[in-house]
Formats: C-alpha cells, sequence, structure tokens
C-alpha cells in the first residue's frame, strides 16, 4: 500500500523519498543507507558506471583483456578448491550456447552467492575477461539477475544503461526503475540560478535535462565519454556545484579587502637583529615570499596569505620574521598549530632565537593548567605577552588578547575555516598567515583557499642531500639492523619511528616504548637508545631531544611526535616501522626530519605482508620520489579531496558530484565566473541574481559569514 506523504512539500523536492510511488517504508530504509532522504538526493545519486547493452555480444566474442559485457544462464554453481583445497572459491559457469565463461568470487558471502546465484538464472555480467586454463573468466563481476523477455525491457537493454552503487536489497533493476519514476516526477523542480549569460558563454545545457541524460543517456552519447564524467551533463551538474563554491570564496575574498586593518611599518630593526644572528641565508624563495608578505602588512585591509611549501623549505623562519614586523609595533601576534607537539617543538626552536632579542613568547596548551594558566592569561591580557603559541587552547572564550596584530595558523588543513574566523575574531581584523607543508597543485590552492593570496617556497635551502627511500618487507629485518649499525658506526645518527606508544591489544603493532627496550637490550646494546612520544611531559621531551641533537643519543625511538619541526644535520637514517599504517603525506613529513646534513640519507619502510593494495601503491609512491607536489597528487587520488584536505571539517560546502583532482578544468571556469560576476555586482543587488543567494547560504549552510552580501 502507498503512504501520502503527511503535508503538501512546499519545495517538491523535499518530498521524502519514501512518499515516491512504489518505494514506501522498506526501500526508503534501504536509500538510507545510501545517504538518500529526499528526492533531491536521490536525483543527485549519480550513476557509478555505464553499459552499453545496445548491442550484447555473445560469449564466444568477448574478448580477453578487455572490460566486456554479456549474458547468459548459469549451467553450474557452488565452492571449487584451489591451492591444495586450502583456497575456497565461489563460482559459476555461464552459456549462451555460443560458449561457456566462468564468473569468481574470492571472497563475499557464501551464503548470499549460492541463494543469488542458482542454476537455471539468467545472468547479465560485466568485468576484465581473462584466460586461465583456456577458459574465459571474470574475477568479482558486476552482475544483474535477469527477469522475462530482454528483448523488451527497454529500461534494463537495448541502450546505454546506467549502473548505480548498490546496498543488498537494493538492486541495479529495483534502482533504475525508481530513479526513473523520479525523473519523470520530479526533474522538471531542479533549477539554477546561475545568470543565462554564463550559462551561454560556458556552452552548458539545461539543468534538468542534465539530469535527465546522466541517469537514462539519448541514444548517441559515447559509454567511454558517460564513464569518464565528461559528458555535457556531468559537465553541467559539475559546473553548477563548483560555481557556489567559488562564488562564496568571491564574497569571502571580498569581505576580507573591505575590512579595514592595521598598516605595520616593516623597516624596523628586530627582523634585522634575527636575520644577523641566523647561521643561515634566506633562499631567494624565502626572500621573495617575504616580500609578499611585507607588501601585505604595509596595506590598511588585512594580509590573507596562505604560504605553501614543503618539508624543509623554511616556512617558520618566514612566519617567525612576519610576526617580529607586527611585535615591533606594538601588537601581539599568534601561532596557532594543530597539536600540542608541534605546538611545543614551535616554542622550543622559536624562544631561543627570540630570547636574545627581549621578546616574550609564551606556549598556551591544554596542559598548562591552574595558576600557570591563568598568568599566562593574565600576561596575554596585559600585552607583556608579545608572541602566544599553542593549539585550540588560543581561540578559547577565556584567552583575551591585548592587541591581537597577527594570526598565523600552521598546517592549515587540519583546522577548520571556523577555527580561522574565531582567531580572527581575538583581534581587530588581525593579518592572517596560514601554513602547510601538504603541498597543494597551484590550481587546487587558489580553489580550496580560494580567499587566500597564495605564496609557494619552492626551494629548498642549499646543502639539503636528497633521500633514498627503499621498501623492505619483515623478512628483512636483520639487514635493516645491520645498515642500522654500519650508519652509527661511521658517526650518524638514527631516527626509527613507529605508529604506537604503548602495547595496544587489539593492534598487533610494534610500539615504541617495548622497542625502545628490546633494542637497547638485544639489538643495539653498544649504543645509546632514546624514545620520545606525546605522552612525555615537556621538560622530559626537550631533554630527550637535547640529548639527541648533541650527539649523546644515537638511536632515537620516536612515534609520529617527529613529524614536524625536528631539525638533526647529523641523522642520516630513518626507519619506519609498520610502514603501511602510515598515509602518503605523514611519510613524507617524516622523511623530511632526515637529509638536513651534508651526508646521503635513506628512509627505510618496513611493510607487513599484509599490506593492502592501496598501502602497496603508497609506499611505491614513496619510492619512486621525493617531490612533495607528486606526493599530494597520489595522496588526493587515494585518499580524494574530502578527507585530504578535511573538507568535511573545514566550513567549505561538501560536493555530491564534483571531484576536485578529476575535474579541475571544469573548476578553473567555475571560478572564473563567479569572480567575474562578484566584481560586477557585489552585493549580489541585481534582480537577476536574488536566487543566487538562496542556493550559496543553502549550499554552505551557515558556514560562511555572509554578511557582506545584505
Amino acid at each position: 500500500m502507498q503512504h501520502s506523504p503527511p503535508q503538501h512539500f512546499r519545495n517538491r523536492l523535499l518530498t521524502p523519498v519514501q512518499y515516491v510511488k512504489g518505494v514506501g517504508p522498506t526501500l526508503a530504509k534501504l536509500f538510507e543507507k545510501k545517504g538518500i532522504l529526499t528526492v533531491e538526493d536521490a536525483l543527485y545519486f549519480l550513476p557509478r558506471g555505464y553499459e552499453d547493452r545496445s548491442h550484447l555480444k555473445k560469449i564466444l566474442e568477448l574478448k580477453a583483456g578487455k572490460k566486456e559485457t554479456g549474458f547468459g544462464e548459469i549451467l553450474l554453481s557452488g565452492i571449487a578448491f584451489y591451492q591444495n583445497k586450502k583456497k575456497r572459491v565461489f563460482e559459476a559457469v555461464l552459456g549462451d550456447g555460443s560458449g561457456t565463461i566462468t564468473l569468481k568470487w574470492f571472497r563475499g558471502n557464501e551464503r548470499y552467492l549460492r541463494d543469488r546465484f542458482k542454476k537455471g538464472r539468467k545472468l547479465i555480467f560485466s568485468g576484465e575477461v581473462r584466460w586461465f586454463n583456456y577458459q574465459k573468466e571474470i574475477h568479482h563481476p558486476d552482475v544483474e539477475v535477469v527477469d522475462g523477455d530482454i528483448e523488451k525491457d527497454y529500461l534494463n537493454f537495448k541502450r546505454i544503461v546506467p549502473i548505480y552503487s548498490e546496498t543488498e536489497g537494493l538492486y541495479q533493476r529495483t534502482l533504475r526503475r525508481l530513479m526513473k519514476t523520479i525523473l519523470d516526477g520530479y526533474a522538471d523542480e531542479l533549477s539554477s540560478p546561475i545568470p543565462p549569460e554564463i550559462v551561454e558563454r560556458q556552452d552548458l545545457i539545461n539543468f534538468s535535462e542534465a539530469f535527465r541524460r546522466v541517469h537514462f543517456p539519448p541514444e548517441g552519447e559515447s559509454v567511454d565519454t558517460l564513464n569518464l564524467q565528461r559528458s555535457d551533463g556531468h559537465r553541467r551538474i559539475i559546473f553548477d556545484e563548483f560555481f557556489f563554491l567559488e562564488l562564496g570564496m568571491a564574497l569571502k575574498k571580498r569581505g576580507v579587502a573591505l575590512e579595514t586593518g592595521v598598516p605595520f611599518k616593516t623597516d624596523g630593526i628586530l627582523a634585522q637583529k634575527l636575520l644577523n644572528l641566523l647561521s643561515f641565508k634566506l633562499t631567494p624563495a624565502q626572500q621573495r615570499v617575504l616580500s609578499e608578505i611585507k607588501e601585505d602588512l604595509e596595506k590598511s585591509h588585512p594580509m590573507n596569505r596562505l604560504i605553501q611549501g614543503d618539508v624543509g623549505s623554511g616556512k617558520t623562519i618566514v612566519a617567525l620574521l612576519t610576526c617580529l614586523y607586527v611585535i615591533e609595533c606594538g601588537y601581539q601576534a599568534a601561532i596557532m598549530a594543530p597539536t600540542e607537539v608541534l605546538a611545543e617543538q614551535h616554542f622550543l626552536n622559536l624562544h631561543r632565537w627570540l630570547e636574545p632579542l627581549n621578546v616574550k613568547v609564551a606556549l598556551l596548551t591544554s596542559s598548562v593548567k591552574g595558576s600557570e594558566r591563568e598568568d599566562l592569561c593574565q600576561g596575554i591580557r596585559n600585552g607583556n605577552v608579545q608572541l602566544v603559541i599553542g593549539t585550540h587552547a588560543v581561540i578559547q572564550e577565556a584567552v583575551e588578547f591585548h592587541h591581537l596584530g597577527l594570526a598565523i595558523i600552521d598546517e592549515q588543513h587540519k583546522f577548520g575555516v571556523v577555527q580561522r574566523g574565531l582567531l580572527k575574531k581575538k583581534g581587530g581584523n588581525p593579518d592572517v598567515l596560514v601554513m602547510t607543508a601538504t603541498p597543494i597543485p597551484r590550481t587546487l590552492a587558489m580553489t580550496i583557499y580560494g580567499d587566500l593570496d597564495v605564496s609557494i617556497i619552492d626551494e629548498m635551502p642549499p646543502g639539503r642531500m636528497p633521500v633514498e627511500t627503499k621498501v623492505f618487507p619483515e623478512s628483512a629485518r636483520a639487514k635493516v639492523y645491520r645498515m642500522v649499525e654500519e650508519e652509527v658506526k661511521k658517526g650518524r645518527q638514527v631516527f626509527v619511528v613507529y605508529p604506537l606508544v604503548e602495547e595496544s591489544e587489539k593492534l598487533d603493532l610494534k610500539d615504541a616504548t617495548r622497542m625502545a627496550e628490546h633494542l637497547q637490550k638485544d639489538i643495539f646494546p653498544q649504543f645509546r637508545i632514546g624514545l620520545l612520544h606525546g605522552r612525555m611531559r615537556g621538560d622530559e621531551k626537550e631533554a630527550i631531544m637535547t640529548e639527541f641533537k648533541e650527539g649523546k643519543i644515537q638511536i632515537l625511538v620516536a612515534t609520529t611526535v617527529i613529524e614536524v619541526g625536528i631539525d638533526i644535520p647529523n641523522a642520516s637514517v630513518m626507519v619506519v616501522e609498520h610502514a603501511e599504517r602510515f598515509g602518503l603525506s605523514q611519510l613524507h613529513q617524516l622523511r623530511g626530519r632526515i637529509g638536513r646534513g651534508r651526508y646521503p640519507s635513506r628512509c627505510i619502510l618496513l611493510a607487513q605482508y599484509r599490506s593492502s593494495e592501496e598501502a602497496k601503491v603508497r609506499l611505491r609512491a614513496m619510492e619512486k620520489t621525493t617531490d612533495g607536489f607528486q606526493i599530494a597528487e597520489e595522496d588526493l587520488k587515494l585518499r580524494g579531496p574530502g578527507e585530504f584536505f578535511g573538507i568535511r571539517q573545514s566550513g567549505l560546502p561538501d560536493f555530491r558530484v564534483a571531484y576536485i583532482i578529476r575535474h579541475t578544468p571544469i573548476l578553473i571556469e567555475a571560478r572564473k565566473e563567479a569572480f567575474r560576476l562578484v566584481q560586477e555586482d557585489p552585493e549580489l543587488s541585481q534582480p537577476s541574481h536574488a536566487g543566487l543567494k538562496e542556493v550559496l547560504v543553502k549550499r554552505w549552510k551557515g558556514r560562511m559569514e555572509l554578511a557582506t552580501i545584505g
């Protein structure tokens, strides 16, 4: 029985999917598993791929080495055994009169497979065809059980057919039937307020027509173009998503330009004093970025700049010089880091440089408690503390600044746009400098941080040695230990990095504490081994790091606390245990701790044999290149932009369809149009732009202060 909606939905697109003819409560629950609650959600649930079923090939015609689609009847199905009966494989042998093919499943629920693939059932199957023992086979194919006459089934055959992401109980045929019902009943409700002149300039098709074509492609569409999401329909929907991202960015950037800030003088003596104290000279890239920053500081509206630079390119010193310009003008500066360890690292490095200059610097993290915290907050309030280095603690309500002139955010992708906003509110429109060691292709940086100007430190300080990276299996552990021993005997030092601090019952991972004892007692009794991890007190960490720097400790066993900010020129080897457990960017950051002296350096990745395919791809990428931008590209491909940029937390709109890496050309066009529109109508006050505001607010879901557009 079909239930009718309890009320009339003013916006029909917000109708709960359960009230669509043919859905009902049971299927609605399955749709919910896919994040589909409303009709609009369903329309944006685009096919994950397409199959050309206009002319189905016979099994005899299917070619090995190609992705093919065929049709046949199950002649036989069940478990087959391989490798001396150790390996169970579920198989279904299909025939169509012209020949046979075997479909194989190496993993999966056996009961479910037996129920679904019974003898006599007809199937459409798709996948890469291969030869095995003179027989065609497909591993883990896409399959669809067929009922009825395929000659008359025009929704599932005789055309290019959409393939959706399934969930158990909600299969292709059901999905296609329901999507067809939803398109026929609701597609006309879809509209986009992007102005006609942009639609024309970009040669975009009608918005609702785009959804019709993407779900059920018309005759003549290319199946390859559809699978690459390059059809006119895909382009229209993707452009729309990017346009509203960029429109928000353009308005935010304009809002910043409208704010009044403090024009700082940058010709003081503090920064020059620091430069005289340093044992090195700034690279041309650092000098270039510094002059871009000085230009921003001197303007009467706040700076909003992103500094990108690979691990070890020298962002910190540029940030510190920026702080000194502001401090010398009588203002305070704050540096916010994502973790206590990184905040402590910055503090240890910077207070050494600042003490001789009589600049008062303080560390504020959640570990600072009681009267010490009260005194510190008092010092920040009355202006005695000139530079505050801390974690999220810096943006807590209780922390008040006397005169905050500069806010620096390190590793921006680990913070959200919201936190950036909270830090800004601590002062009267302070200048903002954002830093990241995660290299992002320039077009993407302009887009993800579209409201920021981008500076890139694209060269390394002289004397950095390239780091050779090699992956070793667990079985080569003894060889790795010999390499470590040889290096220490030459007078060099070694990092050994573990993913855990103490043994975990759940995970079979070597932990730092236990392994430090084991290495000291059983493997390298002749060397001194130190231990460093995030749970140690600040003074303990500082003592260990000082001993390592002075060469009293030869091998430092550590967790990822050493990921950022540690500079030991004599360390020439890093061994990463359980390398398969680390992300690409993290491995690249860790590797940046070595190769800082004049000795050839090696990063040894010890990986367990059970590594997933994705982990193997990551480790191969590390062996191939030390270029941070290439690493970032690989990381983006593997993790997708949501996880890479922390978009979930960053306050940026979520994309339902658009994919930043794959669709960069569309992104650049959308950005151009959005910025042009805001330049022509900065308040979006033209009557023809009224709809833009409405969609903008909905897409950004209040994650954007749109005060500047009325």
